[in-house]
């Protein structure tokens, strides 16, 4: 069975951001393989972890990535300040003798969106709203490879390394089966600082906000990375309650057209024409929504990232160009609006380097400084009695249960598949029990 046949298999989807399955993303002929290990967030651990820790697992697997795959290039892209993971890595690199570079990055947000650390790593820019398979590259976070490492080995896509941080007693790095819920997280690492709280899955930046009732039912995914407990009156949960009618008349009102927005947009900044300062000045004119699609300003909102920058870093006036061009974005889907480029040619802006947004300030200004400079070099492992699985945690079908209610599974049983002719992935029990009930999540209980 080849690599990829392997990785359908253990139904691995990308760790890092949305869950694309990823053996829908390899093909031979790659020019470039790009292992993502930029830890794109503020105040996550969980790659450096694996860099630090798993290194020949990870060699093991690009090795063979690029043997089946004709892969011409393989590239860790990783922070230049990440000293001893770098280390790890090529020592790793050196013992199986394999023809894999590293490529060192400064510290800036968000140097691990795809796009952006295309163009660190090839000096390629990726069109607008397209993919980086259309300059000859793909992208892949370190937990996704570590994962395809296992499948090497017939081990199922399971359990998941992710961080957890910010109000709790104990920062770290948790490795626990899919299913686990965020209270059970919490309390490995050693509870919360305060009865009341706010959680962000993921980065303080791009992450999904979530009330603490909420995160009471939230559960691990094969996509997260990290939770973040923040306190209850916090910046995450302030800017988590203005409706998106207070946004535009804040936007009308208060928008001074200053332009930073737009000057220290990551995709502006490759030369992609989304300028969200011009966003806010057609949101602010009272036009409707149906008359402001037909503007080529607003079409162009479906190029946006949803970085943050603009919104946290950017804006001296708090405003939220980013959930604005959010809400732009699905309304020009539902109207089946697309983008369309003009040109064939992309360059990125000249000064580009020079309106870096540093990690360290970003995490300032988006009011988590004081979680950000610590070091996780230990590793806890979760055993929960109960795992509820969502059957949708990738891009694509939600999966289809081919358990039942009273069944017994064993860990790494299939319990979902990808319905037929659909894109999805196959998902596994991560504990073995007994299937308590079957429905949006497959709930499994130890025997």
């Amino acid at each position: 069975m080849g690599i990829v046949d392997q990785i359908r298999d253990a139904g691995i989807v990308g760790c890092g951001g949305a869950g694309f399955p990823t053996h829908k993303k390899l093909n031979p002929g790659i020019e470039y393989l790009i292992i993502n290990g930029a830890e794109c967030e503020p105040l996550l651990r969980t790659d450096r972890y694996i860099m630090l820790n798993k290194a020949p697992d990870m060699v093991r697997a690009l090795t063979v990535l690029q043997s089946e795959l004709e892969i011409k290039n393989v590239v860790i892209a990783v922070k230049h300040h990440y000293q001893d993971e770098i280390a790890a890595l090529r020592q790793a690199i050196a013992q199986a003798g394999a023809n894999i570079s590293i490529h060192e990055l400064e510290s800036f947000y968000p140097a691990g969106d795809e796009q952006t650390i295309v163009y660190e790593v090839t000096g390629r820019v990726v069109p607008p709203a397209g993919i980086p398979g259309m300059v000859g590259c793909v992208v892949n976070n370190v937990a996704t490879i570590y994962a395809i490492s296992e499948a090497m080995d017939n081990v199922p896509f399971t359990h998941k390394f992710l961080t957890v941080t910010g109000e709790v007693r104990n920062p770290t790095v948790l490795y626990v089966p899919l299913g686990t819920s965020y209270r059970e997280c919490f309390e490995m690492a050693g509870g919360t600082n305060y009865g009341s709280y706010f959680v962000v899955s993921g980065g303080p930046m791009m992450g999904k906000s979530m009330t603490q009732e909420e995160a009471e039912t939230a559960v691990v995914t094969k996509t997260t990375s990290g939770i973040l407990v923040l306190p209850a009156e916090g910046y995450h949960a302030r800017t988590n309650d203005v409706d998106m009618a207070r946004m535009i008349s804040r936007a009308r009102s208060a928008c001074i057209q200053c332009t930073a927005c737009t000057q220290l947009c990551p995709r502006h900044m490759l030369g992609h024409p989304i300028e969200p300062h011009r966003i806010m000045r057609a949101m602010a004119s009272g036009a409707s929504l149906e008359e402001l699609m037909q503007t080529p300003a607003i079409r162009n909102a479906a190029l946006c990232c949803a970085c943050g920058i603009c919104e946290v870093y950017a804006c001296p006036m708090g405003l939220f160009p980013r959930k604005i061009n959010t809400m732009l974005k699905g309304e020009l889907g539902k109207a089946g609006i697309r983008y369309q480029a003009d040109t064939d040619h992309w360059e990125a802006h000249p000064i580009r380097e020079a309106r870096l947004a540093p990690s360290e300030k970003t995490a300032a200004r988006a009011g988590v400084h004081k979680y950000y400079d610590y070091e996780i070099r230990e590793l806890r492992v979760g055993d929960p009695n109960r795992v509820e699985i969502p059957v949708s945690m990738h891009i694509g079908a939600p999966s289809v249960p081919v358990v039942k209610e009273g069944d017994h599974v064993n860990v790494g049983d299939l319990i979902a598949e990808t319905p037929e002719g659909a894109m999805g992935a196959l998902i596994h029990a991560s504990i073995s029990g007994r299937v308590e009930s079957v429905g949006n999540r497959i709930v499994i209980v130890k025997d």
